[in-house]
């Protein structure tokens, strides 16, 4: 009997199908664990919401880091993840020559609805497997932020954080990396939502 057995694709192949055109245009992918993910289509919530995010961390960094939207990250030769926001340090060449990988990375934050549940558990777990140290989920469903810090490896062998805290849509919380500048959660989750 034949097994079956998924192919693989690692980042150079990734890069290769995409150059070859094997996408569409406006093809909305990443590769997760060497698999080709379809990205859902993003709402007009999620849209809002992450729009008001990446204006408001502009704003409230001024330069002293590089706020990028929408943009892949590389964190293993088989994961490429497109984040809807990630803080990263400043380069000299603004990531021309690569995209951030973990060392550059302060922060990686998912807008989640449809995908919540996708984003807590596979891309948790790759995001703490590759040390990325601060993780947050603009819960839209629970109209929250899910803050988690501190990766480790469970005894079963899997990837997670050690510290999880929620803070509720009307509160301030400090931007890793910066222990000055606080965003003020009112401003991504505006009160309209959800009435």
């Amino acid at each position: 009997m034949n097994a079956v057995t998924a192919k693989r694709f690692s980042i150079a192949e990734y890069h290769r199908l995409g150059e070859l055109g094997f996408f569409a245009p406006d093809d909305r992918v990443e590769l997760i664990r060497g698999e080709i993910i379809i990205m859902s289509a993003k709402g007009r919530l999620h849209s809002f919401c992450n729009s008001l995010l990446v204006q408001e961390l502009i704003i409230l960094l001024a330069r002293r880091a590089l706020v990028r939207a929408q943009e892949p990250i590389t964190l293993t030769d088989d994961s490429e993840p497109e984040p809807d926001v990630v803080i990263a340090r400043n380069r000299s060449d603004n990531y021309l020559s690569s995209h951030p990988e973990p060392a550059d990375i302060l922060l990686v934050i998912e807008v989640s609805d449809s995908t919540l549940k996708y984003d807590r558990k596979t891309k948790l777990s790759l995001y703490a497997e590759t040390g990325i140290s601060n993780y947050w989920i603009f819960n839209l469903v629970a109209r929250h932020l899910e803050m988690h810090s501190e990766p480790y490896r469970k005894q079963n062998g899997s990837f997670s954080y050690q510290l999880q805290r929620v803070v509720l849509p009307n509160q301030m919380v400090v931007i890793p990396g910066f222990p000055e500048l606080s965003l003020n959660l009112s401003s991504v989750f505006p009160a309209q939502i959800g009435e």
